[in-house]
């Protein structure tokens, strides 16, 4: 990392190398693990900045809570942000609370909701939703409390919906697609509330969260300082209207976990003027302009990009290469889509690729590569772990050398 020039490094804590069982006793090889991976990273100059939540969920919780479901998960959650605070906040001022909750609660697996009936299934996710919002806001306001100089975010992943046409009710489709799968989140972090196209929806659905007496102030009382957001493609929609096997409101997912059709609202459609990865997200610059701008013209917060590169199964040469023109051209196109987002005003504060190195991909593991440095290993063969510099680590060294002039 430090030959390759890195400014910060964005990884994320696992709550349960903190608190094993989620809620209990705290471990202390945890805590020393994570001391150490911070305290390595600033004696080379690259400033931490942590994530505290990725997915991962103590199996405890699952066991006893049904995780997100319950309340007593997100006091469960504050109570380890406030551990980590506490170990971490005199080196580590930026914090990430949750990566894409927007994006996570889609999907049924990494939430576990086995329920199969559809109507039954929304209820509870709608419900780990807001759970996960009040843990969102328990999070901000403990790290203002107890991190001096801290500021802390949400990650989302970010969404740039094309209209199939210019018909009026699909360009109302594709800003709907948008709303429902990103801006709403960010909506419930920056005022503390539903907006009320989603509040329509809960509604419609019968499907509103169950809440207590305190909870609007405690939202509205958690200011995040920025916002972090991971880019990989754009979507494209129609109008779907709805009917009677179908009411408004009702969510159908074709063809992937996390979009989806919804009735009375949108239809994800394929944009047929886009390039698109081998893995199936649509290449696309301009998007990323375009939510930066939006982003930016909607809340006025500084923004991060804490994702955006490009997984592909790169071959290793007998010679030990890796020629990755593909992801060069990829990260030079989003590079100047940034550079033209802060001279349209954006105010843009960093970049982090995804990723560094060669990691697992949550469904394709090592076969969906994204790393700068190409690990030498397979799914069922570990090989001997050698880490390999890409075409594009030398590519991305000069980058960050010349502060973007050589890309």
């Amino acid at each position: 990392m430090k030959e390759l020039g890195l400014k910060t490094y964005r990884f994320s804590i696992s709550w349960a190398r903190i608190i094993p069982d989620g809620d209990g006793e705290v471990n202390q090889k945890g805590i020393d693990f994570y001391n150490q991976v911070i305290d390595e990273l600033i004696a080379n100059d690259i400033l931490p900045f942590v994530t505290l939540y990725h997915f991962d969920l103590p199996y405890a919780l699952v066991e006893q809570y049904n995780g997100w479901e319950d309340r007593r998960c997100a006091y469960a959650f504050e109570r380890y942000a406030k551990v980590c605070f506490e170990a971490f906040g005199d080196r580590v001022k930026w914090w990430l609370v949750h990566n894409e909750q927007n994006l996570m609660i889609r999907v049924d697996e990494r939430m576990n909701i086995t329920e199969p009936d559809p109507w039954k299934a929304d209820k509870i996710r709608a419900q780990m939703d807001y759970h996960m919002f009040l843990a969102h806001a328990l999070a901000v306001n403990a790290c203002h409390r107890m991190v001096e100089g801290g500021k802390i975010a949400p990650a989302v992943s970010s969404t740039c919906t094309y209209p199939l046409t210019n018909k009026p009710e699909d360009v109302w489709a594709a800003k709907m697609n948008d709303w429902f799968k990103t801006n709403y989140c960010l909506d419930m972090h920056y005022y503390g509330g539903y907006p009320g196209y989603y509040m329509r929806y809960l509604k419609e659905r019968d499907i509103v969260p169950v809440t207590k007496a305190g909870d609007g102030e405690l939202l509205k009382s958690a200011k995040m300082d920025f916002i972090a957001l991971n880019y990989y493609r754009t979507l494209c929609a129609s109008y779907l209207p709805a009917d009677e096997e179908h009411p408004a409101g009702m969510r159908v997912f074709r063809g992937n976990e996390v979009d989806f059709d919804q009735y009375g609202y949108c239809r994800d459609e394929k944009n047929v003027n886009l390039k698109a990865s081998e893995y199936g997200a649509q290449i696309d610059p301009m998007g990323l302009r375009i939510v930066l701008n939006d982003y930016y013209a909607r809340y006025h917060l500084p923004l991060i990009i804490t994702e955006n590169g490009l997984g592909t199964p790169d071959v290793l040469t007998a010679d030990d290469r890796v020629h990755d023109d593909y992801r060069i051209d990829y990260i030079r196109g989003h590079l100047d889509a940034m550079a033209l987002a802060m001279e349209d005003g954006v105010e843009l504060m960093g970049y982090c690729p995804w990723s560094v190195i060669d990691l697992l991909s949550s469904h394709q593991g090592f076969k969906k590569r994204y790393g700068f440095v190409y690990v030498n290993r397979e799914d069922m063969d570990l090989k001997d772990l050698r880490r390999i510099r890409k075409d594009s680590f030398y590519w991305y060294r000069d980058v960050i050398r010349t502060n973007g002039e050589s890309r």
